[in-house]
């Protein structure tokens, strides 16, 4: 597999390694998601953004403008807001999922 997958937030779990464990190619974003740094990320051939911090929900509706076919994850205990609720494919409760198994999940479900 080398699909690529955006990890934006501080990732305290570890979901960005446990994807590149299944065979992505993990880009990540330190810094606010933003079309800038989305596009530097490679979010035109990205099969996937995952958020780890919903603070950052306001690059959800960005990613999906940038390229209507990425998948949306945000992997968080913190609720997103209603706003980023619809663009969003999946969201999980790292206290519900380890990592391993939603990275599994999502190398699975992608093929």
């Amino acid at each position: 597999m080398s699909e690529t997958a955006i990890v934006a937030g501080q990732d305290p779990d570890g979901l960005g390694d446990a994807l590149a464990d299944e065979g992505f190619s993990v880009t990540r974003i330190e810094d606010v998601v933003s079309s800038s740094t989305l596009e530097a990320a490679g979010i035109d051939d990205a099969a996937m953004v995952v958020l780890t911090d919903v603070g950052e929900a306001s690059g959800i509706p960005v990613a999906k403008e940038l390229n209507p076919e990425v998948r949306v994850i945000v992997y968080s205990e913190q609720s997103l807001p209603e706003v980023a609720t619809r663009q969003t494919d999946l969201a999980v409760d790292p206290a519900l999922l380890d990592v391993s198994v939603v990275a599994e999940e999502l190398a699975g479900s992608g093929q």
